[in-house]
């Protein structure tokens, strides 16, 4: 537990008025062009990846370095997710300090759910716009395979994005055209009879200066790690740049999966699972469906362009656009108790249809301007966001199953729901506008970040929703404020302190009819980064402390349901992470968070106790060796701590550790007439660790088992 000492910060309102003063200095009366050969402007870090003219950096959305930002950036490159075979956003953060993955254990692989800094986040960027979710069942899903990089931007970030948990957000960064010829087709199989396709390529079109694409395909099937259940999934993936004149590229780019099956979504016991029962322990491939009723069938189209302008040397425009169109069928049970003789486990079974359509639109103006002795990066943008979804919802009773002698064949798979008690058809219509101004000012070696933003969120909910006629409709809006400063020491070393503001939409309203206000959270952070230029380390340990304000709960003086905004929520910890060539053949990656949250405003009994999905601590070591010049080894270890089984904390999980392992040979290295050919081996949780993460005792899910993949890839 992490104490707050008799360190004041400064208080909310004190800050507004920091971030609103250093804007207005920002905005100089008269100006004059920045040099455009600034040496300062220009300074370069020694691991840069992406540098497309239509991608920004997700901490600032400008040209500005995650190591200059002052605030915590993690960053997943693609030579680790292809090294450690990942497929998903939960495996890909695995190794991230602060964030949580995986919170559904091993055979729920439909939805990318996480916790960052201890908030729960499933809101997902795709190329810096949100990937539209109507917090049911429907989640774009992005596949690792047609991803660059993950960029994880910690803290409350509302004020470049919008409505978001105030923990941080991830940005996946899709893979970008270049006039580079490179191609590679690669074959993997490996536990639970993985089968998967996986082809690349990139180039110009016909030799053309002005036409350049990248290209990604996969087709992947295996069986769950839940027996009777299995997964499928269909990809096309890419993007075209046209460089239409020599200031103004277009990119087109698409995005289409099938997913015809995605495993399972429901849950076992505690007891059996993590727990003692006098019947004995829980297979960790132990399924409480049916498999005649277990369907997850989704189909997502992303279709969006990004219009980059440039002026001149010092202004330019960029248009991110994109257009979903999406739907899913789900047939589930979920469980209603376990019975007395802590075998039989109660069920219903229900049915989902949903469908969403929408689109994203973010305009961002940059400009570099110069003022006396001071350089400024100003970035102004208006974005926008739309949603309409249907949500079709019915469930019906179902035979109970003996956890330790199951038939997963009870239900008849046509049956007809006809017991709707929680009957739903209703529509969801989401629209948000946000207007927001940045400046990024250089004075020498510092580097100083100020921002506002005014956000205009409306959503409504007409139809049936459990049986009753619904017609909500929530209008509110919300300013957000982000103020940071960060000293670049010549050695490296660069402190910096931040302050940032973030809100989340709540619907209802009290026993009064006063509507609910936003839930807002601010966070302090402070610490320091290390990456000397041309070096070989890269470090950063941050501490941070996040507030959120106007949460749910009981009214005291009202009814069993009624609620009011009283509650507070306290997330405060620690990071660090380091990356490091110790040599020219040894390489390291460690993290280590230590994390204390807790209720500390309740009137339901919660004061005082921690969420659940949140370790009180957590640290991973990733090491590569370069054996040979064909020969690449790797190894990691994750050790996550003790979690809670509710949120009333009656039991604590246990922690676990899991081991790693990951070969690549370079085979053109041993016969020439391989030229171009790899093999990967990725063995995660290599000594099967058995572990569990739950929501309550009676909704757990067993981690990923050990699992072995083998990959035989080819680069033309």
């Amino acid at each position: 537990m992490l104490s707050t000492g008799s360190t004041q910060l400064p208080s909310v309102p004190v800050a507004r008025h920091l971030l609103v003063l250093a804007t207005a200095a920002a905005l100089p009366a008269s100006v004059q062009a920045a040099d455009a050969n600034s040496a300062q402007a220009l300074k370069q870090q020694n691991d840069v990846v992406i540098t497309a003219q239509t991608y920004r950096n997700t901490g600032t959305k400008s040209s500005l370095e995650p190591e200059e930002t002052p605030q915590g950036i993690s960053i997943i490159d693609r030579e680790k997710l292809d090294l450690r075979g990942v497929s998903s956003i939960n495996e890909a953060m695995r190794y991230t300090p602060g964030v949580n993955t995986e919170l559904r254990g091993g055979s729920v692989v439909r939805m990318d759910q996480f916790t960052i800094r201890g908030f729960e986040n499933a809101q997902n960027f795709y190329d810096g716009l949100q990937l539209l979710y109507n917090d049911w069942n429907l989640q774009p899903q992005i596949d690792a395979a047609a991803i660059e990089q993950i960029e994880i931007f910690k803290g409350p970030t509302s004020v470049l994005y919008g409505a978001m948990p105030p923990g941080g957000m991830v940005n996946i960064i899709a893979k970008q055209p270049s006039h580079e010829e490179t191609g590679s087709i690669s074959a993997t199989v490996g536990s639970d009879n993985l089968q998967q396709t996986t082809v690349n390529k990139t180039g110009s079109f016909a030799g053309r200066d002005d036409l350049s694409y990248t290209f990604t395909g996969l087709t992947r099937k295996k069986d769950s790690q839940a027996v009777t259940a299995d997964e499928e999934r269909y990809l096309i993936a890419g993007s075209v740049d046209w460089q239409l004149t020599d200031q103004t590229l277009l990119n087109l780019n698409l995005y289409r999966q099938k997913d015809p099956s995605a495993g399972i979504y429901n849950t076992v016991p505690a007891a059996g699972s993590v727990f003692s029962n006098p019947n004995g322990k829980l297979a960790t491939s132990s399924y409480a469906g049916d498999a005649n009723w277990n369907v997850y069938e989704r189909d997502v189209t992303l279709l969006g362009y990004k219009l980059n302008h440039t002026f001149n040397d010092n202004w330019s425009f960029l248009q991110n656009a994109r257009f979903m169109d999406a739907d899913a069928l789900q047939k589930n049970t979920y469980n209603t108790g376990l019975a007395a003789d802590n075998r039989t486990l109660n069920r219903r079974a229900y049915l989902t249809d949903e469908t969403s359509r929408g689109y994203t639109v973010d305009n961002q103006l940059s400009g570099n301007l110069q003022w006396g002795e001071v350089e400024h990066n100003l970035l102004a943008g208006v974005d926008i966001q739309k949603l309409e979804s249907n949500i079709k919802y019915e469930d019906d009773a179902a035979p109970s199953i003996d956890l330790f002698a199951p038939d997963h064949h009870q239900i008849n798979p046509g049956m007809s729901l006809s017991n709707t008690v929680y009957s739903s058809d209703f529509d969801i219509d989401r629209k948000q506008i946000g207007v927001y101004l940045q400046d990024q000012m250089r004075l020498g070696n510092w580097v100083v970040i100020a921002g506002g933003r005014y956000d205009d969120y409306e959503s409504t909910e007409k139809g049936r929703k459990y049986n009753a006629a619904v017609d909500n409709k929530v209008d509110q809006t919300n300013f957000s404020g982000r103020i940071g400063a960060l000293y670049n020491f010549d050695n490296g070393i660069a402190p910096f302190i931040s302050y940032s503001e973030s809100f989340e939409p709540v619907s209802g309203s009290d026993r009064n009819g006063k509507t609910f206000r936003p839930a807002t959270s601010h966070q302090w952070e402070t610490g320091f980064k290390f990456a000397p230029l041309g070096g070989d380390t890269n470090m950063t340990l941050s501490a941070f402390r996040i507030i959120k304000d106007n949460v749910l709960t009981r009214d005291p003086s009202g009814g069993p349901n009624d609620q009011i905004q009283a509650g507070e929520v306290r997330s405060q910890g620690l990071e660090f992470e380091i990356s490091s060539d110790l040599t020219d053949k040894l390489s390291l990656d460690f993290t280590a968070t230590v994390l204390d949250m807790e209720f500390t405003k309740d009137n339901k009994g919660l004061k005082g106790k921690t969420p659940v999905w949140v370790p009180e601590s957590k640290a991973t070591l990733w090491t590569n060796y370069q054996l040979s010049n064909a020969v690449r080894l790797g190894s990691g270890i994750r050790y996550i701590g003790k979690t809670q089984l509710d949120e009333t904390n009656t039991r604590e999980l246990p922690s676990y550790t899991l081991v790693d392992l990951a070969v690549n040979l370079d085979l053109g290295a041993y016969n020439s007439s391989l030229q171009g050919t790899s093999f990967n081996l990725s063995v995660n949780n290599l000594f099967d660790k058995r572990n569990v993460s739950c929501y309550d005792a009676n909704n757990c899910w067993f981690g990923a088992d050990r699992t072995l993949e083998a990959t035989l890839k080819y680069e033309f």
